[in-house]
């Protein structure tokens, strides 16, 4: 599926089997992490979108290979996006590149 944030464009990660409210939802976590870096984001807004992303994508192993793959096309690590926004007290985080 290709989404479009800003001036780039990447092919999002997809599950076989994920109907049009799974592919909503981790398009809406590609698209959160992608604004961390481009342009900062709400944390609660993050983390929502991980959240519900977490209940599409309950497995560990399935979730390291999306972020493998969503990483590897979009230079962008929702690994790295995530832990920040559970480390920092901060309500905006903005990610360095």
């Amino acid at each position: 599926m290709n989404m479009s944030n800003s001036d780039k464009n990447f092919t999002y990660p997809i599950l076989p089997g994920w109907d049009k409210e799974d592919i909503i939802t981790a398009s809406n976590l590609y698209s959160a992490v992608a604004n961390a870096y481009e342009v900062g984001i709400e944390r609660d807004t993050l983390l929502n979108a991980y959240n519900a992303f977490k209940l599409v994508v309950p497995s560990k192993s399935e979730e390291k290979q999306i972020g493998r793959e969503f990483e590897r096309t979009s230079g962008y690590s929702i690994y790295k996006t995530i832990k920040l926004a559970h480390q920092t007290t901060s309500h905006r985080l903005k990610m360095e590149d």
